[in-house]
């Protein structure tokens, strides 16, 4: 048997250079670069394999570093997302803090189905000296360090603790991370000694290993149950998921769509899976949804999950679908998101499943033509809707947000994408944007994690190179985790980052004043006398902040400023910023109101009439609650 003496470190990286899938005949590098952050834990290892693996463009593993482990995270979420699941990047860190840095990252990415390979540094297997530096003592059990934080939001664990447990490892770690039933966050954790320790590793193991993608077709039986199902329907909903993107199945979700007149409403994850013009896209739905998705959910008597894990914002927290008669039928690759709300499983591709369901249909079934007519029109006036919040005030105006988004969408084209994950936008651009491609809109809502926007805007650049990518964010957002500011500096990636600044979380103040907290903590203010933040706006300059990271910053003060400062910064060929103040609340220009309801507990007992009035709605609302069993 031939073999390579190498370190172990040194083995992976040349193992995870040899690693593709192909799906559709078309073949991607599995792991495509490797970010890292360097320290005991892993620099004479890890660090010192990527060296030996070359440097620049020629490296056989690209490398790329980051600010903080969190944020590479994201980097690679984005790209994986961008890359459509079949392409991943890696995540080196020492061991200590900069490993458990990485569980938020790998939390969203599992929640998400996302593909990323986290490779932590560990203590030492061989425990020469026990504890080393920055290593957690348990007392109860020897074997575990702070890497266990990522065991529950991991879907593959391993730790690595001889040089030969790395094939098996190794192996186990690319079948989950393309695997798109299985993937997610995959964490392999490598003892600082182990990573330098030397190997004859089998020539085998460096082979060339296509990972084949493929599309499950649906069973039959189940197949003629959804046939069954539909041919019954008068009034079918869809409801496009993330999965539709996943799986590049938006050419047969609008043949199908196209063939039986049925409307299509998407999830945060699923929205772009038809253009915003097309006659049968009806928007967003759920509790940030539009009017027209959410009055055909209430009324529905067959809701059609495409790609969809039936979050509560997508549900209305079980009190969106009120037709007593109402049945579900589930396409997804998962048998886990399949069977929920005890639907009819089409346990499949997405794309695989809609082209089967559209041949079995024929043209035996469609709507009646009242259905399209009423989704039309309802269509329409949600869109003056649109228009109505998009219109400036005057050109001296501060623009609210809502106002920032019609400029913005003004400019784009299909070649655009936006980014974004928490605060207030995701709503508004949930029920607004007018979505032209299906990979312009790009909101994290799995995780909704504060901090995605940049780094994912990066990541995303990297995947989509030469196409102009958008990162939003609030000053919530920004104050989070601005730091790969500086890596999109140093790789000159031309990102454009809008820091939109409303003086604190103006997402969660509308929150607490819904459920009778009275916007308590939500405010970026000094403490007045009472000693509540609700004194003067604090003067933290963000575009100065971001200046001083590297980003070219143009400033807008009103709304006749806002679209030469976009149209400037969409065509800038280095990293740009655009900096703007908004109302602090929208109003006669805002958004439309939530048209779903969202269920967060209110207090049951308490003594301001805020708290009383709010449990009062509360009640009311859950007495909607279903439970589709």
């Amino acid at each position: 048997m031939t073999t390579r003496r190498l370190t172990t470190a040194q083995a992976l990286i040349t193992f995870l250079t040899r690693q593709y899938t192909e799906r559709d005949g078309r073949r991607r590098r599995l792991i495509a670069a490797t970010w890292g952050i360097f320290g005991h834990g892993n620099v004479a290892g890890i660090g010192q394999a990527l060296l030996e693996s070359g440097t620049g463009p020629r490296a056989a593993m690209p490398y790329y570093q980051g600010r903080n482990e969190q944020a590479m995270v994201h980097a690679a979420v984005g790209y994986a997302r961008q890359s459509r699941r079949l392409s991943a990047h890696a995540v080196t860190t020492s061991i200590g803090p900069g490993a458990t840095n990485l569980v938020t990252g790998a939390a969203l990415a599992t929640v998400n189905r996302l593909p990323v390979l986290l490779l932590p540094g560990d203590v030492f297997a061989t425990r020469p000296a026990d504890p080393v530096l920055q290593q957690l003592e348990v007392p109860y059990a020897g074997d575990v360090s702070v890497n266990d934080t990522l065991r529950p939001v991991s879907r593959y664990f391993d730790r690595v603790p001889r040089p030969e447990a790395l094939m098996p490892a190794a192996l186990q770690a690319m079948r989950v991370l393309a695997d798109p039933a299985e993937t997610g966050a995959v964490t392999l954790a490598l003892p600082q000694d182990v990573q330098a320790e030397a190997y004859d590793w089998p020539e085998d193991f460096f082979a060339e290993r296509v990972w084949q993608v493929g599309r499950a077709r649906p069973d039959r039986h189940a197949l003629d149950g959804a046939v069954h199902a539909l041919s019954t329907a008068r009034r079918p909903l869809i409801v496009a998921g993330g999965g539709v993107h996943h799986s590049e199945a938006e050419d047969a979700l609008r043949t199908f769509a196209e063939a039986t007149g049925v409307p299509v409403a998407s999830t945060q994850a699923g929205k772009g899976s038809l253009p915003y013009d097309h006659p049968c896209d009806v928007g967003g739905i759920g509790h940030t949804g539009t009017a027209t998705a959410d009055d055909l959910a209430r009324t529905a008597d067959l809701v059609i999950g495409v790609g969809t894990r039936w979050s509560d914002f997508t549900t209305a927290s079980s009190t969106l679908f009120q037709n007593p008669g109402v049945r579900f039928l589930n396409v997804n690759v998962t048998s886990f998101d399949a069977h929920k709300m005890s639907g009819i499983s089409l346990v499949a591709d997405a794309g695989a499943a809609l082209g089967e369901l559209t041949a079995a249909l024929g043209d035996g079934f469609r709507v009646p033509s009242s259905y399209e007519s009423e989704y039309g029109a309802a269509k329409e006036r949600w869109e003056r809707r649109v228009d109505a919040a998009y219109r400036p005030d005057g050109p001296n105006a501060r623009p609210t947000q809502s106002q920032v988004l019609g400029v913005l969408d003004s400019l784009v084209t299909g070649d655009d994408i936006v980014i974004n994950a928490a605060g207030s936008l995701p709503s508004d651009l949930h029920k607004l944007w007018r979505t032209r491609s299906a990979d312009q809109y790009h909101v994290e809502y799995g995780y909704s994690c504060m901090g995605y926007e940049i780094p994912a805007a990066i990541g995303v650049a990297m995947a989509a190179p030469g196409r102009p990518v958008w990162a939003l964010v609030g000053d919530g957002t920004y104050l989070m985790n601005p730091t790969e500011i500086v890596t999109a500096v140093q790789e000159n990636i031309p990102v454009k980052v809008v820091i939109i600044q409303n003086h604190g979380y103006a997402s969660i103040g509308g929150l607490s004043e819904s459920v009778g907290a009275e916007r308590f903590g939500t405010a970026y203010r000094y403490r007045a006398e009472d000693g509540t933040y609700t004194g003067a706006p604090l003067p933290v300059d963000l575009a100065a902040n971001a200046a001083a990271l590297g980003l070219r910053v143009i400033r807008v003060r009103s709304v006749g400023d806002l679209r030469e400062a976009l149209a400037e910064a969409r065509w800038s060929d280095v990293p740009t910023g655009v900096y703007v103040e908004t109302e602090t609340a929208d109003t006669v220009s805002g958004p439309p109101p939530a048209q779903a309801w969202w269920d967060v507990p209110v207090a049951a007992t308490a003594t301001r009439p805020s708290a009383v009035k709010a449990r009062e709605e509360y009640e009311r609302h859950i007495a909607a609650r279903r439970r589709h069993l």
